[in-house]
């Protein structure tokens, strides 16, 4: 059984504290037997005073390393802040397997500089980081698996390029904020999944993390006919749902979608 899990956390002001929840949760999946797992973005942490020790401290990947091979999965460290050459940080999602290994990195393409209309308001990633140029697809005991980091989910055509590299899952780690999620996640993530005719696993964060700032939870896992299979509301936990390769064959035989034609 290809047991996939997503986990939903709500990243505040104490690492340690963030930490702790991460862990927990992968327990969890290991202990439901999931062999792949996912964690939200910018689940060590949400405030950017943070960001530039985060990418400095190699600790923090010897501790995601760790819990790989401690709990025998393959990890997708949603995004942590990693350095760039330009003096800036990328927001890179790592992808551990069950022995420990960094075996991946991709560095979001897509950077989130919108005024949403929240208490935070503006929101300007492209300040602190710089923007990955590469698409990563990777080889895991589950299936082909394809990367993406959430504002990235409003461009289709990174997706169709994970497609067309050969994925058959494609993970969302996100911190999608509370009315840009109620407005446009759902729909956002069905339409990737049914374009691409990948599972898709979504991780979100929830809740409230300061005074200004959001987020709208509903982590869940789409199948590759857009049919949600799990889904989080608003609340801490973990969600986990089976990852059918031969259903996925079975869409992409009777319904070709060639998306190396665009």
């Amino acid at each position: 059984m290809n047991l996939a899990a997503c986990i939903q956390i709500n990243s505040i002001d104490n690492i340690s504290h963030n930490i702790e929840q991460a862990q927990l949760y992968l327990q969890k999946a290991a202990e439901q037997g999931a062999r792949l797992a996912l964690l939200p973005e910018m689940f060590i942490s949400l405030n950017a005073k943070h960001y530039a020790a985060i990418a400095s401290d190699k600790t923090y990947l010897t501790l995601l390393s760790a819990w790989a091979k401690k709990y025998h999965l393959w990890l997708v460290a949603g995004a942590v802040p990693q350095p760039s050459p330009d003096g800036r940080m990328y927001s890179s999602s790592l992808v551990f397997n069950e022995y420990g290994d960094l075996v991946a990195q991709y560095n979001k393409m897509h950077l989130f500089d919108a005024d949403v209309g929240d208490m935070q308001g503006r929101y300007h990633e492209s300040r602190l980081f710089a923007a990955g140029t590469e698409a990563v697809v990777v080889e895991t005991p589950v299936g082909r698996l394809g990367l993406s980091i959430c504002f990235d989910l409003r461009f289709p055509q990174l997706f169709q390029r994970l497609r067309s590299l050969g994925a058959e899952i494609i993970t969302v780690p996100a911190a999608f904020t509370y009315l840009t999620g109620q407005a446009h996640w759902q729909v956002l993530l069905q339409a990737r999944a049914i374009e691409t005719q990948c599972y898709f696993m979504a991780a979100n964060q929830c809740g409230w993390h300061d005074e200004k700032r959001q987020t709208w939870g509903h982590s869940q896992i789409i199948n590759p006919w857009g049919e949600v299979q799990a889904e989080l509301q608003d609340q801490t936990g973990i969600i986990s749902s089976n990852i059918n390769l031969e259903l996925l064959a079975d869409i992409r035989q009777k319904m070709p979608l060639n998306s190396a034609l665009l």
